[in-house]
């Protein structure tokens, strides 16, 4: 399976309670909702294509909370295929803690995740994705365990609340696969890890 991320960042790196004001308060973040008033028909047309292409999903505990109190309990709207692909495909949830999870079709992978991870990358086909989950996402960037990174850039600083990349972690490469911007200014890109950056001294030339 290849492994990708999709994450929905502010300018300044902010993932945080991005669809309500109630989402994420944790660390006493207050601007919560930020990306409703531009998230336009391009993106989310991108974001369902997405979703329609997923074979399975990897979550953190925290977000497939979220996801499952929300989409996992919502009725079938019909043909959307957000919620198709999420209530018929296949839920890992990366959790020591979580022993009963409420939404069908969802296994809880504990222990040795990373192993676990990588067995089912070369035992199973298709795309296994990861939606949010900002501490799943250090984590698996951190075992290179991801093969494509996309990032939908709203414009927009909050000047507070968790980031996607912490200030100090691993340095990485990376290929500009794809690059666009949607009528209301949201930035979509999507890149493939291609091991360490190079250094060099910057010149005039």
């Amino acid at each position: 399976m290849k492994l990708t991320t999709t994450t929905m960042v502010t300018v300044d790196g902010v993932m945080q309670g991005l669809g309500a004001p109630d989402e994420d308060r944790r660390g006493g973040f207050e601007r919560g909702g930020w990306v409703a008033p531009v998230f336009d028909d391009e993106s989310m047309t991108f974001l369902s294509h997405i979703y329609g292409r997923a074979d399975a999903f990897l979550f953190g505990r925290h977000t497939y909370e979220i996801f499952a109190g929300s989409w996992g309990t919502m009725a079938d709207p019909g043909g959307h295929p957000i919620w198709t692909a999420l209530n018929t495909q296949p839920k890992y949830v990366a959790s020591n803690t979580l022993t009963a999870p409420r939404w069908a079709n969802t296994t809880v992978l504990s222990g040795d995740v990373a192993t676990t991870i990588e067995e089912l990358k070369v035992e199973r086909t298709g795309e296994l994705q990861v939606h949010g989950s900002g501490d799943l996402i250090r984590w698996l960037l951190a075992q290179q365990l991801v093969d494509e990174i996309t990032l939908i850039t709203v414009p927009v600083i909050l000047g507070q609340g968790t980031r996607l990349f912490p200030e100090n972690g691993p340095d990485i490469a990376l290929n500009l696969l794809e690059s666009r911007t949607t009528p209301n200014g949201v930035v979509i890109q999507v890149y493939r890890p291609s091991g360490h950056p190079k250094y060099a001294v910057a010149t005039a030339d």
